[in-house]
């Protein structure tokens, strides 16, 4: 093994990665020289016996290796057959596989690495009545399990940390990656606080949106979620009204950024209240794209000209319909994932990589001197 290198590398994609991982892969030997055939795959298999009871296999020793084990828990793409019946894999479902991988490897591998980028059960982070505090315990059961670091992006609330002090946990943002796509996306967006707003949807977002804003340079506003405390809905209380704090959003591009949209609702209600305000383009970021209740409410929504695009990320489960509709826009991560993972494996700081201003600022002193974004 390379003495520059923390252990002989292998990246495990977990079921329903197979194109993310294989894009992961691909720059990893860019930059390793590798010959052409070799892979930092390893490819452990998750079966299924007839019951829905399942077991993981390794087809090889990972003895001394550092293992990257990705994992996209909300991919309700993949399927197994229990009883005869075909059943979409549920986050649940994911993660018991994920805990099967790593007990099957047994506690023979140098360092295992989670790149979880949706946090199991992360919205489920704190304790407001008699409830269960899933994503605290999911944590604490990889650390009891061997796990040395979790990876993820765009935590929902960053203090689950907490429940895991002993071992590494690295929260990231694709903020710069969202700025580049929207530049070269949207040819004639105008950067500056004349023309161009950043909207937080809640006041649970406010820390991502600042961020936004400062890197730009630009004004920020707020919606708060007015909700109906006297009911829960779908394991929620209901949102009755958002108010708007901040400047008026009149004749300016306005770019609402948030973690995640689940329905979609919440984020075609800010724009439409944007609308009203006399917001002139409303583009929406989200890291994670769920569209839970499918896309006719959308696509209604950029019909009736409520927005104009939707970014999310492919760290998530993207079905082809979303892709291919006119209004959404996939921003690729897998570049940022395999820097990440080569840099870990050097036994390096990734601490450039968790604070991407300097790159930020020279994307956008490149925008201003060429009018335009290049492959970087």
């Amino acid at each position: 093994m390379d003495s520059r290198y923390f252990g002989e590398l292998s990246v495990i994609g977990m079921p329903g990665c197979d194109g993310f991982i294989k894009q992961v892969n691909s720059y990893l030997e860019d930059w390793r020289g590798s010959r052409t055939g070799d892979t930092f795959i390893a490819k452990p298999e998750c079966k299924r016996f007839g019951n829905g009871e399942g077991k993981a296999v390794l087809n090889e020793s990972y003895r001394g290796h550092d293992v990257y084990i990705i994992t996209d828990l909300y991919n309700y793409g993949v399927k197994y057959k229990m009883y005869g019946h075909d059943y979409p894999m549920s986050p649940d479902d994911h993660f018991a596989d994920l805990k099967r991988v790593i007990c099957a490897i047994g506690g023979k591998a140098r360092r295992i690495t989670v790149i979880m980028p949706m946090l199991y059960e992360s919205r489920q982070d704190k304790r407001h009545v008699r409830e269960s505090l899933d994503c605290a315990v999911a944590l604490q059961e990889l650390q009891k399990m061997g796990v040395s670091n979790i990876v993820t992006f765009d935590c929902h609330n960053i203090g689950v940390q907490n429940a895991i002090p002993l071992i590494g946990f690295d929260n990231i943002q694709p903020t710069y990656q969202m700025i580049k796509a929207l530049i070269k996306t949207v040819p004639d967006i105008q950067l500056d606080k004349d023309h161009l707003m950043i909207i937080s949807p809640d006041e649970g977002g406010m820390t991502r949106s600042m961020y936004y804003s400062s890197m730009l340079s630009i004004d920020l506003g707020m919606f708060y979620k007015r909700r109906d405390y006297t009911q829960v809905i779908n394991g929620k209380n209901p949102i009755v009204a958002h108010e708007y704090l901040g400047r008026s959003v009149r004749g300016k591009d306005v770019i609402v950024v948030d973690d995640i949209i689940s329905s979609g609702q919440s984020v075609l209600d800010v724009a439409a209240s944007l609308k009203e305000r006399g917001a002139k383009r409303i583009f929406a970021f989200a890291t994670f794209g769920l569209f839970c209740e499918g896309l006719d409410a959308v696509d209604k929504a950029y019909n009736d000209g409520l927005f104009t695009r939707i970014y999310t990320t492919n760290l998530i489960y993207q079905p082809e319909e979303l892709l291919n509709r006119e209004w959404y826009r996939s921003v690729n991560l897998t570049k940022y994932v395999a820097l990440i993972i080569d840099t870990l494996n050097r036994d390096e700081t990734i601490s450039h990589l968790l604070k991407p201003a300097e790159r930020i600022k020279a994307l956008l002193e490149k925008v201003r001197m060429t009018d335009g974004v290049q492959n970087d």
